[in-house]
């Protein structure tokens, strides 16, 4: 059997082709590579997919994390709650600022963060809380807000790996003060390099990351705030605009591909995550927990089939972000970390394909001791 992609960008790529080559063209011959027609035309689109007033395009996920905490006026020593299992952008902006991570430890079986831990963790120098839409799934962002309400706070989604995806009945980026996404090459809407966006429905908060982004400049070379160059490329947006033409096809490709997963994986010695009832979940990355981890990814590499982990260790034991756990332990975090494992993921994944990731699973998991 030949080796799977982890991730098909070259298959997308093929079946979006036309459009994507013309959309560059297009921006090569009329040179406006930064802040160009498109960056405007992909925001109108995006805030309207989402369902908010506003859409903010940036340079990266991260730079999306970074503004909205500095449109938020984050200043050194104030704390944010966030998750310890995630990938290291999350906690970083806030250091960057001179803010505080709190970390509270995330539900065992959907890896986002526990909202019922979140209350306690609230101290007179919180600001704001920041929950990570872990895999595709939104955490409970409804009572993450409701908690923000009564004590004053802003939310900021980190949506990275969840764009596109519903909760009850509404949209990830659009649940809470700001909403940020990633568009990372392999992010369910990806573009070529790196690029991101911001979501919100407040005035103010729309128009000081508009002028972050640009070095904080209110108009050319009069700088209201600092800031940072965090625009997203002309080109960049010009991909996304493509792909946009089929992203909700993909997005129901993706229900339908992590639906079969967790059906085919039902009877093997694995634990799924859970899906809550009111949300669907994209599946940035489809992940479940296996023991004997190593053992079973060497298996399923000499078969052909490359898997990843999504995060092997949580932030609380990093090096650079444990001064701030303050030697807690944040127990289901370190579980995850120990046993979580991503197959296989993109639209373009075919039932084929599928099946042979689930033939090399059952062989690679046949005989280890847990």
């Amino acid at each position: 059997m030949s080796a799977l992609p982890f991730i098909d960008l070259k298959a997308q790529y093929a079946a979006l082709k036309p459009s994507v080559d013309a959309r560059i063209q297009r921006v090569l011959d009329h040179g406006q590579y930064i802040m160009g027609p498109e960056v405007k035309e992909l925001e109108d689109k995006l805030a309207a997919f989402v369902g908010t007033r506003h859409c903010i395009t940036v340079s990266s996920g991260t730079e999306a994390l970074l503004i909205a905490l500095m449109a938020l006026d984050l200043k050194p020593g104030d704390e944010v709650i966030t998750t310890p299992f995630t990938f290291a952008a999350t906690a970083e902006v806030i250091v960057l600022l001179g803010g505080v991570p709190v970390f509270v430890d995330i539900e065992p079986d959907t890896c986002n963060i526990d909202a019922s831990l979140i209350a306690a963790a609230i101290t007179s120098k919180t600001r704001a809380i920041m929950p990570v839409s872990l895999y595709g799934q939104v955490g409970d962002m409804d009572e993450i807000n409701a908690i923000a309400a009564a004590h004053g706070l802003a939310v900021i989604e980190d949506a990275a790996q969840s764009f596109g995806a519903s909760y009850k009945g509404r949209r990830s980026c659009g649940l809470s003060t700001f909403g940020a996404t990633s568009f990372f090459p392999s992010k369910p809407l990806g573009c070529y390099g790196d690029g991101g966006a911001l979501f919100t429905d407040d005035d103010g908060l729309a128009q000081a990351a508009r002028e972050i982004r640009v070095h904080g400049q209110s108009q050319r070379y009069t700088h209201t705030r600092v800031g940072v160059g965090g625009r997203m490329d002309t080109l960049q947006c010009a991909v996304v605009l493509a792909k946009l033409e089929r992203f909700e096809w993909e997005i129901a490709r993706r229900l339908a591909i992590g639906a079969r997963y967790q059906a085919l994986l039902e009877k093997l010695p694995v634990q799924r995550l859970a899906l809550r009832p009111d949300r669907d979940c994209v599946w940035a990355q489809f992940t479940l927990h296996v023991q004997a981890r190593s053992q079973v990814q060497q298996r399923l590499s000499a078969a052909g089939v490359p898997t990843a982990v999504h995060y092997p260790k949580p932030l609380h034991q990093q090096p650079a972000y444990a001064q701030w756990a303050q030697g807690q332990s944040f127990p289901h975090a370190e579980r995850a970390a120990q046993s979580v494992m991503s197959l296989p993921m993109s639209a373009d994944l075919s039932e084929a394909q599928q099946d042979q990731v689930i033939l090399a699973l059952t062989q690679a998991l046949d005989g280890l001791e847990p």
